[in-house]
């Protein structure tokens, strides 16, 4: 084959003898690349850690607006004061009742993305939400909490208890059921140990200190919705609260015998009817 043309392997097909590949000049081609990548680099664009320092000097700017911060000995041990409006547990309800829905359904996965669509489809926003298994084998128990109207959870209970896997489903005001809420504060210890008031807030509601370090102390509450939120709220107050959390409430009816027990053995004396 004779050409004065260069030919690559695809042109040529016959790499193994020809040679000619070997003779192409590709140190031009590569500083051609080097120098492109190089004026692409120097071109100033908005980078993933120049956005991530955008917004932490955005979020320090903020809680500088809000107030002082108290450092005690690290800097992670920093107590900040809640924003009113900010806080979940302090949002103001005003015209609206707290609704306990407890729901039995059976074990299958997926059921919990049914039952929290519900409140989706109708803007309602859920409070909190616990799910755990019953005494019942095979049958699992949600409480869930959410501010609405009476005409609101009632629908809300009928419609999820449509739900194929939904056993039952029944709604009630604080009146009805027994509640019971657990509570972790993350406390300063320097601030503690400054102030008593601190130590009189927590014997006052019969809160338990769990673990006591140079740095912090972590206090335990369990009780009623509002304890949890009382004692939460006076110890902010006096700005000594690194964290806090809260569990979800569990709750059982007052009734003697549990509506689910009845709901099976009835449905069980129809099936024994019928068959």
């Amino acid at each position: 084959m004779k050409t004065d043309k260069k030919m690559g392997a695809a042109e040529c097909g016959d790499c193994n003898t020809c040679g000619k590949c070997d003779e192409l000049e590709e140190a031009p081609v590569l500083e051609n690349f080097n120098e492109a990548v190089l004026a692409a680099a120097a071109i100033e664009r908005d980078s993933f850690e120049k956005n991530l320092t955008r917004q932490r000097r955005a979020t320090l700017a903020q809680d500088s607006a809000q107030g002082s911060q108290k450092e005690t000995f690290k800097r992670n041990a920093v107590a900040r004061p809640a924003v009113p409006g900010h806080e979940g547990a302090l949002l103001s309800h005003d015209g609206l009742t707290l609704y306990t829905l407890i729901i039995y359904s059976e074990n299958f996965a997926g059921i919990l993305n049914q039952i929290t669509a519900v409140f989706t489809r109708r803007q309602v926003n859920i409070e909190s939400l616990n799910v755990c298994a019953s005494s019942t084998p095979g049958v699992h128990k949600y409480t869930i909490t959410c501010y609405c109207k009476q005409e609101m959870a009632e629908m809300l209970t009928k419609q999820i208890e449509k739900k194929i896997d939904v056993l039952q489903a029944n709604c009630f005001v604080d009146d009805e059921i027994f509640i019971l809420e657990t509570s972790l504060l993350k406390l300063s210890t320097p601030m503690v140990l400054a102030n008593q008031e601190i130590s009189s807030i927590v014997r006052r509601f019969a809160a338990r200190i769990v673990e006591v370090n140079p740095i912090y102390t972590i206090v335990e509450n369990t009780g009623i919705t509002d304890d949890i939120i009382s004692l939460f709220t006076q110890l902010d107050s006096l700005g000594c609260v690194l964290q806090f959390v809260r569990t979800g409430r569990i709750a059982v009816t007052k009734s003697y015998i549990e509506r689910l027990d009845a709901y099976i053995a009835k449905r069980e004396e129809e099936h024994n009817g019928n068959s």
